[in-house]
């Protein structure tokens, strides 16, 4: 396998397992953790036909690059996922729900937004190529294995894909603390795609400015906004909701 990436922590690592052990290189565990997670999740790579390689923790580190690989590192090739608009919405059967993000250069974000992307049964995140984080290894990990089920799609120019998302009979409904709208009375359950701007800056004037509605979450308290990957969860979920009524 040429091309592989590096996948670590057993969250990450185990989803893309059960996701598709083919695609899994080989996997790099600490031979000194005798302990019943360790012994499960080798127990299960050996299982799906994984190859295992002991390793120490120069190694380990030389391969994630950071500390927190909690003694399980992966090589694993690209999933088949869409890897432009053009492809995503070909391959949509059914009414798209897709999570748009601008501005978002916290892995950590991306990695939380991904996994809120997938429990919601969202069909991508889109995300400006100049103004958003790669989905590197500290995202995956985040994500708990979502970054190998939703696509991640950056384009550069978002204006225009979000124009592109327009013509193609989708709903492009923004975020800001200033909408008139609420969520709650905000139509979600039709083809739509939610655009978030990242917290405290919000989308900038372009992206807005090409919004078909701005809607803002209520905020009962002190705070004047909430980390992207929460918003992100209540707007995706508001969406889901209103088609599970809609049905």
């Amino acid at each position: 396998m040429a091309r592989h990436k590096v996948l670590y922590g057993f969250h990450a690592v185990t989803a893309r397992i059960r996701h598709d052990a083919s695609t899994v290189e080989d996997v790099y565990y600490d031979a000194t953790r005798k302990d019943r997670r360790m012994t499960e999740f080798l127990q299960a790579a050996k299982d799906a036909g994984v190859r295992l390689i002991a390793a120490d923790e120069t190694r380990l580190w030389g391969l994630a690059r950071t500390e927190r690989h909690q003694g399980v590192v992966a090589r694993a090739g690209d999933m088949p996922l869409a890897q432009n608009l053009a492809e995503l919405l070909d391959g949509i059967s059914g009414s798209p729900l897709i999570l748009v993000l601008d501005g978002v250069t916290d892995p950590h974000n991306l990695g939380a937004c991904l996994r809120v992307a997938d429990a919601a049964g969202a069909h991508a995140v889109i995300a400006p190529r100049d103004r958003a984080v790669g989905l590197n290894a500290t995202a995956a990990k985040v994500a708990s294995g979502a970054a190998d089920t939703v696509p991640y799609i950056t384009v550069t120019n978002l204006a225009r894909a979000l124009r592109e998302l327009k013509d193609a009979g989708v709903w492009v409904v923004g975020t800001a603390g200033d909408a008139e709208k609420s969520v709650y009375d905000t139509e979600l359950d039709g083809p739509v795609a939610l655009v978030l701007g990242a917290e405290g800056e919000g989308m900038r004037r372009l992206t807005r400015d090409t919004c078909d509605v701005v809607m803002h979450i209520p905020m009962a308290g002190t705070v004047e906004s909430l980390n992207v990957s929460v918003a992100s969860g209540v707007c995706l979920f508001e969406a889901v909701r209103q088609r599970a009524v809609k049905k």
